[in-house]
């Protein structure tokens, strides 16, 4: 049984798909990118950095949403339109996954209109009226 989240804190989806997926004790949360909450699908203004910490504004707030905190994130995804963005990248990771961060993978790829998505896999809390 899975139970999808959403929350008005974070960009909405791009497409069909669903910000956030409850099964089986995890949280899915589907990629974030630099867009700003709100209908107008707005990229942040600003340089890589500005976007990053919008993306991750975005996954903090799904995983909230989930009955969770980025503490509790198992996997993570970056998606970068360069290698260059690593270095701000990895210290904005830093930032929000603190202490006992997650596995992670880091991929260059073609994005259009912005320069950073993420997503991840959080184990909910015991406890979490989510779980």
């Amino acid at each position: 049984m899975k139970k999808v989240i959403t929350t008005d804190k974070a960009a909405a989806p791009g497409g069909p798909y669903s910000p956030a997926v409850i099964a089986n004790g995890f949280a899915f949360l589907s990629g974030c990118t630099p867009h700003l909450p709100g209908p107008e699908k707005k990229v942040v203004e600003g340089d890589f950095r500005a976007q990053a910490v919008q993306a991750f504004e975005n996954l903090k707030a799904l995983a909230e949403a989930s009955g969770a905190s980025l503490a509790d994130a198992v996997r993570a995804q970056v998606y970068i339109t360069s290698m260059d963005h690593f270095p701000v990248m990895n210290e904005v990771f830093g930032e929000y996954f603190g202490e006992n961060p997650p596995t992670r993978t880091t991929l260059p790829i073609g994005l259009v209109g912005f320069d950073i998505e993420i997503d991840a896999i959080l184990a909910l809390p015991e406890g979490s009226e989510q779980a």
